[in-house]
């Protein structure tokens, strides 16, 4: 196997913590800071006070999870942009971004909105929180916020196009079910990724507004090293902002397990408009959900990937989340395009790489992938009516 550098790039380090050393004076402060700006803080003290308030910040995708993301770290002093598009951006626009948790309602209304990410200029830390499918189009359009030391951390659901780069010891690989053409891979740089796992369930309750319902946990990692300095400012800018972040040594092995349960239970969601809950308590579709399960796991450690809880617990963690709609039945209810090829098919397609018998997942699949031709075909929006 090829040995491990355990350094990021320079050209994709995120510039040293802006700081202040409180112990001159002010104005000597002042000239240091925006010398620091005009030299990139290639060079800091750390026996200063840090500041980590001052990150740009873009939510590329400010739906439920993005939406929730963006309220919390503006509300912890950074400088957030969001890309939306809809009633829901101009909602965000007229109104701030509104944000309910724990009975509590707080609004944001210093993000700067927009539906073009020219608009925005260039970040120190982009948040990719579009589903897997709508990422494609607009990946050139990403590349207008980047500057030499932007990081953008994805938080897609199932496997990321990005899988088989950065792997250590394995040539880089694409994964067709998510990028057809190769166009993710070719058009951003592995170097820039850090990867994240998206836990909090949440919902858009009406345009412009996010209820959160469950989650707080937003653990990251680099895609090939166990750790790297801007990981641990990416992690520190979270836990600001009143999140778990952990950073973690094997992103991957994170990926399968939070997949683990979306590519059972949300396609199970969508075919029966069951919660959380209700799927987990029914012993056949309970029984079903862990077969699934099971298929994917013998995929995930035949590619390396370590499950570091049980089948059984990671059902009853769900089953805890209470009645809540999957991301899936949110979309197949409001009449969006279900994401069905990152959580679902790219697993089918390792199934094949890694000559895994997949039955169960297959039947599924059929089965979901019918009801996604059949709404898109006759026009068909399935939503749940009030009894």
């Amino acid at each position: 196997m090829a040995s491990v550098s355990r350094e990021v790039p320079h050209k994709y380090k995120l510039a040293p913590r802006r700081a202040r050393d409180f112990t001159k004076g002010t104005q000597t402060a002042v000239v240091e800071y925006v010398c620091g700006l005009v030299h990139g803080f290639r060079s800091w003290n750390p026996g200063v006070a840090l500041e980590m308030n001052d990150m740009k910040v873009c939510v590329v995708g400010a739906g439920a999870i993005g939406g929730f993301m963006a309220v919390r770290l503006a509300q912890a002093g950074h400088t957030v942009s969001v890309v939306a598009r809809g009633p829901h951006l101009a909602a965000i626009k007229d109104r701030g971004l509104k944000l309910i948790q724990d009975g509590q309602t707080s609004t944001a209304n210093n993000l700067f909105a927009t539906d073009r990410m020219v608009e925005c200029g260039p970040q120190d830390v982009v948040l990719l929180a579009l589903k897997a499918h709508q990422i494609e189009p607009i990946v050139h359009e990403i590349e207008t916020l980047f500057h030499a030391d932007t990081a953008m951390v994805t938080l897609q659901n199932g496997i990321p196009w990005w899988y088989f780069q950065r792997l250590n010891g394995v040539e880089p690989r694409i994964v067709r079910t998510v990028d057809p053409l190769g166009t993710l891979m070719k058009a951003v740089d592995p170097h820039r990724i850090v990867g994240c796992i998206a836990y909090p369930a949440a919902e858009i309750a009406e345009p412009g507004v996010i209820r959160h319902i469950e989650g707080i946990r937003f653990p990251v990692g680099e895609l090939d090293v166990p750790t790297s300095e801007r990981a641990e400012r990416i992690s520190e800018m979270f836990v600001g902002a009143g999140f778990k972040s952990p950073v973690l040594e094997d992103i991957r092995s994170e990926i399968w397990l939070k997949l683990w349960g979306n590519l059972s239970f949300n396609p199970i969601s969508a075919l029966t408009h069951a919660t959380l809950e209700d799927i987990c308590q029914y012993p056949l579709t309970r029984d079903l959900a862990a077969a699934m399960m099971t298929e994917a796991q013998t995929i995930g450690e035949r590619l390396g990937a370590h499950f570091r809880v049980s089948l059984e617990k990671r059902i009853n963690g769900a089953e805890k989340v209470g009645k809540h709609k999957t991301s899936m039945l949110q979309d197949l209810e409001a009449g969006r395009p279900l994401e069905i090829d990152g959580m679902l098919g790219a697993v089918l397609e390792l199934g094949e790489f890694t000559e895994t018998p997949t039955p169960t997942l297959n039947v599924v699949h059929a089965c979901v992938s019918l009801l996604q031709k059949t709404i898109a075909t006759d026009n068909v929006r399935i939503a749940a009516a009030a009894v």
